[in-house]
């Protein structure tokens, strides 16, 4: 075949920039180009490769002494030639190699896509970036794309290419930022990171994709392609989940870290299949509601818990694939249990393989570290004015949901996001245009955030940890707040254990951190937490926390939890605290479940579980958890016997709630009632059955016609030592 010879000379900056890893868009170069002086060019970029030849063609030149390889073909061969043609290679150890040219492919991301990403509103870019099993022209592979806008030349590495970051190159989409490139013959399973070179610096290095679905597991750092297969069976939990009136039904959340709720006999972690069963089967019996798994994302630190993300898109690996993740949602969904995740969108780590100065710049973080840096906690925070930032986090959110169904997001750290001057000295702050401390992109964040999930997601919750004062925060967005579902009560959690934390016998100086949560128990939709947050970095574990004897110190924790079960809100309650655990909780090992075997744990154990069941089965403890028509005291004045009395109701359906702070029996202690008649007992927190001294009512009492105080009848109890009693309304005498 006659060539022109001018075909084997191409620029000569070309080849030295393929040759040195800056090229910054090899399309341009490599495939097949009509040549300007007839025919076509085309070239191949195969470094290591010793000969080259086209399966149904001519034998390629190399060009110089480069990886660059090149033949000339007539309008008629290049006819003859498949689009996407097949390259034979022999390497340097004489081994024969066949690979599809992924230069023979057009650009697969859209214009459309590109633009949304620009602005902010992609919301499903995880099917655009990261990378995709696909079928294109009807070749098989997988399709790469990132972000890296200060970057001069990205590269996909892995096994396939000896992670040699100049045998790839990727496309450059221009002015969006994002680089691409389709490489045939991968499949699912395969090991990847992206090598990029900074534009101004020429740094090289790795990083995992920010948005792959799987990662390998820790230590080890590369991204996994991940292609889903899972079968879905969940339909008709998430068609009665649109219509799901959280605010007037049972929520009633466990909350569970993966790794150490059990593990196996030998001390390794459980597959999230087999967490399903155990942990679903655990959560039914105890008639708890909802599981709220700690982060799941992928973190390279066991001790962060996850609230380090490195790879927000993919499940831990710890516990198996993401298709085993979806085993353990749609199971839960299957036996009538939601699913909750924790969600950090405040800050990430500065680990170099991951999102920090992903580019070589401050890509998803603030360059100043006033603004992009929680010295706290040693970690960056994202950069909520930029566009691409918010909707890698946005698209994420729902990503969770579309994926993995989960049933909404308890979203951490939301008073760090609020504040610039948060846990910062003066001076060490930038005010917003304004001048004042708030975080003016991230509260647009998250207004965002909440209308987008709410609006794709009809019955998901979402939830606040939010630590201040922040006005609204659970209130619509068109009424001025947030957006959220449920704020965190954090007042009303640092108040009940910093009372029950004092010994009974200096109670009555502070009977207000009881009464003053109802003073603002309704300005939010609230949820009471007791959570791992209150068991960990020497807090001691609730039982720890109680005072007195052994005894009292079991008869404590189960009034502690009756508290957090009648008082208005939705609950959760972390792992460990349902059957008093002694030990503070440590994420490196299992619970210790054989104290569910000890009399007293057991009490502790059965009790909460009753306390799940009433809370379920009695309208009047969760109808109205929002509003004042659901609560009523009965007394809260009585502070020298530190005695509590109020009512929860819904409709003519009354619950009286007696407790006694004080290990001393209140003998005939008279008490106002709302009416006259039979009051049964639905609960008795002092019962044996609990591991209690069994002192009460015997079953049931009947009101007086004396008025007490403003009501007009009356009971004379006997209140059992350290303990709470519930009383149903029965029938009239």
């Amino acid at each position: 075949m006659d060539q022109p010879a001018e075909f084997l000379t191409p620029a000569s900056y070309d080849v030295q920039c393929l040759r040195q890893g800056r090229h910054y868009d090899p399309f341009t170069l490599l495939g097949c180009h009509p040549h300007p002086q007839g025919g076509w060019l085309l070239r191949c970029w195969l470094p290591g490769a010793v000969r080259v030849r086209l399966e149904q063609g001519p034998e390629l030149r190399r060009v110089g002494d480069s990886a660059l390889f090149s033949v000339w073909l007539s309008g008629a061969d290049r006819a003859r030639l498949p689009r996407h043609y097949a390259l034979l290679w022999q390497d340097g150890c004489g081994q024969d190699r066949r690979s599809l040219c992924p230069y023979s492919f057009a650009p697969q991301i859209g214009d459309l896509d590109l633009h949304l990403f620009g602005e902010g509103r992609h919301w499903q870019l995880y099917n655009v970036l990261g990378a995709r099993w696909c079928n294109i022209e009807g070749v098989e592979g997988v399709q790469f794309a990132v972000w890296a806008p200060s970057a001069e030349r990205v590269s996909v590495v892995g096994n396939f290419n000896g992670w040699n970051g100049l045998c790839h190159p990727m496309r450059s989409r221009g002015g969006s930022g994002v680089w691409e490139l389709f490489i045939p013959g991968l499949d699912d399973g395969e090991r990847y990171k992206y090598e990029i070179r900074n534009l101004h610096s020429g740094h090289c290095f790795m990083k995992a994709d920010p948005y792959a679905r799987s990662m390998e597991m820790r230590p080890r750092t590369a991204s996994i392609v991940h292609r889903s297969r899972f079968p879905w069976q969940d339909g008709d939990w998430l068609a009665r989940r649109a219509d799901f009136d959280w605010q007037h039904q049972p929520l009633n959340i466990y909350e569970a870290h993966l790794g150490s709720w059990q593990r196996s006999d030998d001390g390794r972690f459980l597959n999230y299949r087999e967490l399903a069963r155990r942990l679903v089967d655990y959560v039914r019996w105890m008639e708890f509601t909802h599981i709220n798994l700690l982060p799941l994302s992928e973190h390279p630190l066991d001790e962060s818990w996850g609230y380090q993300t490195s790879a927000y898109y993919a499940p831990t690996r710890r516990y198996g694939d993401p298709d085993d993740f979806r085993y353990f949602v749609d199971y839960c969904h299957q036996h009538d249990i939601g699913v909750f995740l924790d969600w950090v969108p405040a800050h990430f780590p500065k680990d170099s393989f991951a999102l920090a100065r992903f580019d070589g710049t401050a890509l998803y973080e603030h360059e100043d570290p006033r603004l992009g840096e929680h010295q706290d906690w040693g970690t960056y925070i994202f950069n909520f004015g930029r566009n691409e930032v918010r909707n890698f986090l946005l698209a994420n959110a729902l990503y969770w949901m579309r994926e993995f169904h989960v049933d909404g997001l308890r979203v951490d750290a939301v008073a760090s996001m609020l504040y610039l001057d948060y846990s910062r000295a003066p001076g060490q702050w930038l005010p917003n245009r304004y001048g004042g401390n708030e975080n003016l992109e991230a509260i647009e964040f998250l207004k965002q955030l909440n209308t987008e999930v709410h609006a794709q997601y009809p019955g998901v919750v979402m939830m606040a940890e939010e630590s201040t004062s922040w006005p609204m925060v659970s209130r619509p967005i068109w009424m001025g707040g947030l957006g959220f579902s449920m704020k965190w009560n954090m007042g009303w959690m640092n108040d009940s254990l910093s009372y029950f934390e004092k010994d009974p016998i200096h109670r009555r100086y502070h009977h207000n951190q009881l009464t003053f949560s109802q003073l603002y128990a309704y300005s939010e939709n609230f949820i009471l937490p007791l959570s791992h947050d209150e068991v960990v970095h020497l807090k001691r574990s609730l039982l720890d926390k109680m005072p007195g004897d052994l005894w009292q110190k079991y008869a404590n924790l189960r009034l502690l939890l009756a508290w957090q079960m009648l008082h208005p809100g939705k609950k959760l309650l972390f792992m460990g605290g349902e059957f008093g655990q002694w030990a503070e909780w440590d994420c490196r090992r299992a619970l210790d479940w054989q104290l569910c075997d000890v009399p007293a744990h057991r009490g502790v154990q059965l009790l909460q579980r009753d306390l799940n069941q009433l809370y379920a089965t009695e309208p009047a403890l969760y109808r109205h958890d929002f509003d004042h028509q659901g609560f009523c005291w009965l007394d809260c004045n009585d502070y020298e016997q530190s005695v509590l009395a109020f009512i929860r109701q819904d409709h003519d359906q009354q619950l009286l709630c007696i407790f006694n702070f004080t290990p001393v029996v209140r003998h005939d202690y008279r008490l106002g009632a709302p009416r006259r008649g039979v009051y049964r007992e639905r609960l008795n927190s002092d019962a044996a059955f609990y591991g209690g001294s069994n002192l009460g009512m015997g079953g049931q009492v009947t009101a007086e016609p004396t008025p007490w105080q403003h009501w007009p009848a009356s009971l004379r109890l006997t209140l059992p030592p350290l303990a709470v009693v519930v009383l149903r309304f029965e029938e009239t005498c």
